[in-house]
């Protein structure tokens, strides 16, 4: 007996890393108004600039706003759905990843999710060290942007280092002071668009017409759906950590703080940063706040706004890039590659790339890779919702020789349904969110369900117990080591 279970768990150590087993009531840590706050710092980043910017070569600023809020809240309904295996179970993004790619398969979807974010974190970390090298060189006369990042960039990597309540306290803080600084910056760049003699609300550098205004107003919509797509694939791996009641069937009281956070406060801020991104490339043709608010604003003032930028960036990184990027490294390392091991990687990652010189071509590269992941994000809804209806067979998740080995360990269905999507959204790039999402789903629905599940069978699928495979709805935290127990018994008897 003793011999069986030793060797089961050699076995299953690659996918048990502590770092991803799930997380019990008692580990969740973030508030409502938390996680409406670690969106208030996520947002205010120099891609969400851009996209103003852009927005108002062709359109009129409302046309951009309604394309930002449209866009907003469709890609925060589609977050809002999948933080629900966060919350229901308490799973991270790469385990989850295991149901639909299988053990071995998660590595390649999770690990280009990895990167991504890894990068964003690099692009992110400079944005913020031109501005920190900005206050530098107005207090001390020390102008180095590259000794700025690397600075900066051990700050922000230490900081997450030290766990999910760390992030959550540096969010509760920077965003009260992101919010108000922000206002100030939208006043004294409308003064400048106004000294310019540029109304902000009818200005914009091309104006397009016909079916051409509509395409940029697509453009819009789909370019800030594409922005967060990477965290609409891994926003369990945040959500898991979201205070949620147990016992409760009711699933938007469940997931109170998931949609607040998402269907509210996301939208909201990246509106007003989108305005913000608007009115500097309308007062100095130029998105970028840093180099817009040193051309308008001198001293102190200019230091407060520029600190802003800092804080922002700060919170941006340690919640959508470093958290998720850090989580992945760590399921692909294993138990002997911790958590903080892996956001010192997403760091190296993310320098590596040269994170300076990629920022040229973010509108494109946003449609790009928003419609690569949003297929991610319709096989995880198809998987979770539409086959197994929230159901997870979690305990196998962590078994080497479980339900979710398929062939070798990958899921054909899954990669299958990947390439498709994906491919098809590159095409389409204007439209690339809704193609790759709805492709990547029906693919996936229709494999699974008339091929591959009849293939490889899935408990929670042949026999929907909602005592066997749900999680905090039935007030269960799912326990590895309960599951071990019942491992041994069985093999005594």
């Amino acid at each position: 007996m003793g011999e069986g279970v030793s060797l089961l768990k050699k076995g299953e150590s690659h996918l048990r890393s502590p770092d991803l087993l799930p997380i019990h009531q008692e580990g969740r840590k973030i508030t409502t108004l938390g996680f409406s706050f670690m969106w208030v710092g996520m947002v205010v980043v120099l891609a969400t600039f851009a996209i103003g910017g852009a927005g108002v070569a062709s359109l009129p600023l409302p046309l951009v706003i309604l394309g930002t809020i449209i866009g907003s809240l469709a890609i925060g309904a589609f977050i809002a759905l999948i933080s629900d295996i966060g919350i229901e179970h308490g799973l991270s993004f790469p385990v989850y990843m295991r149901a639909p790619f299988g053990t071995m398969g998660t590595h390649l979807p999770s690990v280009v999710r990895g990167v991504a974010a890894s990068m964003w974190f690099g692009i992110n970390t400079y944005f913020g060290a031109t501005a920190m090298n900005g206050i530098l060189s107005m207090l001390f006369k020390f102008d180095n942007w590259l000794v700025c990042f690397f600075i900066f960039a051990f700050v922000q990597l230490l900081n997450t280092s030290l766990g999910i309540k760390a992030v959550e306290r540096f969010a509760d803080m920077a965003a009260p002071t992101i919010l108000l600084i922000s206002i100030w910056m939208f006043l004294e760049l409308s003064g400048t668009a106004a000294g310019e003699g540029r109304n902000i609300w009818t200005w914009s550098e091309n104006p397009a017409a016909g079916a051409d205004a509509f395409t940029a107003f697509l453009v819009v919509i789909f370019s800030n759906m594409g922005f967060w797509a990477t965290l609409a694939a891994d926003i369990p791996s945040i959500s898991r950590f979201i205070k949620a009641p147990k016992n409760e069937r009711n699933w938007f009281k469940r997931n109170k703080g998931a949609l607040i956070g998402s269907l509210v406060a996301l939208p909201l801020t990246q509106t007003f940063m989108i305005i913000i991104g608007a009115v500097a490339y309308i007062a100095v043709k130029n998105y970028d706040p840093v180099i817009a608010l040193q051309e308008t604003a001198t001293g102190w003032v200019l230091g407060l706004l520029l600190l802003m930028i800092v804080l922002a960036q700060w919170s941006t990184n340690i919640s959508a890039n470093i958290v998720p990027a850090a989580t992945i490294f760590s399921n692909v390392g294993g138990p002997k590659f911790p958590f903080w091991a892996g956001v010192f990687a997403a760091g190296v990652v993310g320098t590596i790339v040269q994170p300076w010189s990629l920022f040229a071509a973010i509108i494109p590269v946003l449609l790009i890779v928003g419609g690569i992941l949003s297929a991610i994000v319709g096989i995880l809804f198809a998987d979770y919702y539409l086959l197994r209806k929230r159901r997870v067979n979690v305990y196998d998740l962590y078994k080497s020789d479980g339900q979710f080995r398929y062939a070798g360990g990958i899921n054909l269905a899954g990669f299958i349904s990947w390439v498709a999507g994906g491919s098809v959204s590159y095409f389409f790039p204007s439209y690339s969110f809704l193609i790759g999402f709805g492709l990547g789903a029906v693919c996936y629905y229709l494999l699974c369900k008339h091929w591959y599940f009849k293939k490889y069978k899935q408990a929670e699928i042949e026999d929907p117990s909602d005592e066997r495979f749900l999680g905090i709805t039935v007030g269960r935290d799912w326990d590895l080591e309960d599951e071990n127990s019942r491992e041994a018994l069985k093999d005594a008897n």
